[in-house]
């Protein structure tokens, strides 16, 4: 279990600037909202409320049997996030956690962005989910003051209740309707104190943890659209491929077979059932046309990548010696659990489609695009469904597109399934990289400079940073939104002298997608590996190199807590060292330190433990899980896992042959501790993942003697 101790940093009291101006910003839009009475958007299309509603902002609503809905307008993929809204809600309306549903929203402009991904979602929403529940609460107070006649300020709330000091009380069920029409709440509607707390901040089980093992949670797949049809797409051999011409003569008289439709990218065949669906793909005759990156192979990326570091720069004046360092990463595959899915169903001058997209927003421009209704979005409607992990992936829209099309033209709907080998080899990818830094050092051991080149195709993001203006930047200008992002994000927590980090874009016709902590699970993995050499060289220890240049308080804190808590320094088994690595990304702050033993030729890792300051902890327990896995995937792409390109085709098709590690390697012991300061609310989901996978890389180095420069170490298919 994670534990929490405080740092230095009190939990703000009373009306302070962070929180004011998160009410001033968000409640009073919310009140307008309500008062307009904009519905709340519905994230279950496909269902009718069994009870009536009362929207009492565009982020609560209250049943009349007193169950409270709150709007969720990104998407779950299992990092947790129904769950901590859950627990904002239920905090601020003095609730119990069990008696709030969350409901993901369609896409809808009234939500300025809906991009699930970059860290930002709880970042984004604590602070108007906060207002919104505590002006809820505030109007229910008043609607119920205003029907017993007494003072506003003498009521209070419990347990889903307003409640009277003579014993009286109303459910908030009873009170919605009178509510919703306050105009101005009689006692304030800020936000509570964390000091005040008692449920956000405690270790809480998943609220949907019951549905998902039961089976009563629906993904894709799951949806029961009338008239739904199995689909499935014969695609390309090569990325990007097309199709030159195809026969379908014997796949269409095949058993229970629909129909079949050429695609922009393949040759879809729909039956009764997903078997049927299959054998008929499979009985196609296919001719392909190869796709833009058929020239190209490992060995010529690798060439590309290096040939665009270019020559050293000059050091700075008094340099005495320069440390160099070359790092090669490989391009990745998401591997998400639940593979790219679909249900479409397209009538007439309108669309339907549901699916677990990490942009809803996006989603329903490109299907609109497809459909040839560019100009009129608003006729297709995206049902965003949870999704069974995303990672980047699902900001990709292909299979939404191609399920629009299918449904128009076989005039019914559609459930469209990508099959693992369809996700391994046609989807988007971390593109391969190839990194130099340099270190100039000066009289007596000081660090004058540090110079960090990186080579690495184009990251696209069509979808921008989920706002209609940086999308349209993001599909005119891919490799402009690139660098953009980079030089966003990207930077050296250490006092190094001179310090530059520059991105070398080099333009493949390679599919690529942002991935679990985009530029810095490469960049941000290398620093932190260089580090180490930087220490060897010097003849420090890594730990005391850090500590006497980290600029952060906050990354100090958690370095000394990992320190502490990993027992730095002690004595080992020969073969068996610890390694350390350090971030500082998306409001939060992350130390690891993980032991590996290398005795049996093959590294295996003992154990990991963590240090994260991730400000206010919403729920310590999914924090814990977060940490937890994006160390397993730093584990399993250092050691094992990476993509292969043979003439323009990924080699990899599954888990088989796509080396993730297995259970069986996890190490019998993930600590995680946090450092609270809940000044802020930091972003998890991609923080995880650099410093795991740099403290491995680092504590290999060290049992070894040989630092790894190219990834994944265990790699045997190059």
């Amino acid at each position: 279990m994670a534990d929490m101790r405080p740092t230095d940093s009190a939990p703000p009291g009373g009306l302070d600037r962070r929180r004011f101006l998160t009410w001033l910003v968000a409640s009073p839009t919310l009140m307008i909202a309500a008062r307009w009475g904009l519905d709340l958007p519905s994230a279950q299309a496909a269902e009718a409320p069994a009870l009536e509603e009362t929207a009492l902002n565009l982020y609560v609503a209250v049943r009349t049997d007193g169950r409270i809905v709150a709007t969720l307008p990104r998407t779950e993929m299992g990092q947790g996030i129904t769950t901590a809204v859950a627990m904002l809600v239920a905090e601020e309306l003095d609730a119990g956690l069990d008696a709030v549903d969350v409901s993901t929203a369609d896409a809808d402009p009234r939500w300025l962005i809906q991009l699930t991904g970059l860290s930002s979602t709880m970042r984004y929403l604590a602070g108007p989910l906060r207002a919104a529940a505590a002006e809820a609460r505030a109007r229910l107070v008043t609607a119920a003051a205003h029907r017993w006649r007494v003072l506003a300020l003498t009521l209070t709330t419990a347990q889903g209740e307003v409640r009277a000091p003579d014993g009286r009380r109303l459910g908030y069920g009873e009170l919605a309707e009178d509510a919703a029409r306050v105009l101005l709440p009689e006692v304030s509607p800020l936000p509570k104190s964390p000091s005040e707390y008692t449920v956000v901040g405690q270790p809480t089980g998943r609220v949907d943890a019951r549905a998902i093992v039961t089976g009563e949670a629906r993904f894709t797949l799951d949806l029961d659209i009338p008239g739904a049809v199995p689909t499935v797409v014969a695609r390309p051999p090569t990325l990007r491929g097309t199709v030159q011409s195809f026969n379908a003569s014997t796949a269409r008289a095949m058993p229970g077979v629909v129909g079949v439709v050429q695609l922009p990218s393949g040759v879809a065949v729909a039956a009764q059932t997903f078997a049927q669906a299959f054998a008929a793909r499979d009985a196609l005759q296919v001719t392909w046309a190869p796709g833009p990156a058929s020239h190209l192979s490992d060995a010529d990326i690798r060439a590309r990548l290096r040939d665009a570091i270019g020559p050293r720069p000059l050091p700075p004046l008094l340099t005495t010696r320069v440390v160099e360092g070359r790092f090669d990463f490989p391009y990745l595959a998401h591997a998400p659990m639940e593979t790219q899915s679909c249900v479409a169903r397209v009538t007439g001058d309108v669309a339907e489609v549901w699916s677990g997209v990490q942009d809803p927003k996006f989603a329903r421009s490109q299907v609109a695009a497809a459909l040839g209704w560019a100009l009129t979005p608003q006729r297709v409607t995206v049902h965003p469904i949870r999704a069974g992990g995303g990672f980047g992936r699902r900001f990709f829209t292909e299979a939404a597109v191609e399920a629009a099309l299918i449904s128009r033209s076989l005039g019914q709907p559609v459930k469209l399934m990508w099959s693992r080998n369809d996700e391994m080899r046609h989807g988007h990818y971390r593109p391969a990289s190839h990194h130099r830094i340099l270190a100039s050092l000066g009289p007596g051991g000081s660090i004058l400079g540090w110079h960090h080149r990186a080579a690495i195709p184009t990251v696209e993001f069509p979808h921008g940073f989920g706002d209609l203006l940086t999308s349209l930047l993001g599909q005119a200008l891919p490799d402009v939104t690139s660098a953009v992002f980079f030089a966003l994000t990207q930077h050296v927590p250490y006092q190094f002298g001179w310090v530059a980090q520059e991105l070398a874009e080099v333009p493949l016709p390679i599919p690529t997608a942002s991935f679990r902590s985009v530029f810095t699970s490469q960049v941000g993995v290398a620093n932190e590996v260089f580090v180490d050499q930087l220490a060897r060289e010097l003849q420090r220890d890594p730990v005391e190199l850090r500590r006497s240049r980290l600029t952060s308080r906050r990354l100090k804190a958690v370095l000394d807590r990992v320190v502490l808590e990993g027992a730095w320094g002690r004595a080992l088994p020969p073969g068996v060292a610890q390694g350390v690595a350090v971030l500082e990304e998306w409001d939060s702050a992350i130390a690891h330190l993980v032991e590996v033993d290398v005795t049996s030729g093959t590294p295996r890792v003992l154990r990991v433990v963590i240090a994260a300051d991730v400000g206010l902890p919403i729920n310590p327990k999914g924090i814990e899980a977060q940490l937890q896995g994006a160390a397993l995937d730093a584990m399993s792409t250092t050691l094992s896992a990476g993509l292969h390109i043979d003439a323009g085709a990924v080699r990899e098709g599954s888990f088989a042959d796509y080396r993730w590690l297995r259970m069986k390697h996890a190490p019998a012991s993930i600590q995680v501790h946090l450092v609270r300061s809940d000044d802020r609310v930091g972003g998890v989901g991609e923080l995880g993942y650099p410093s795991a996978a740099a403290a491995l890389t680092n504590a290999i180095a060290r049992a070894t003697g040989t630092m790894p420069t190219r990834f994944p170490i265990l790699d045997e298919g190059a």
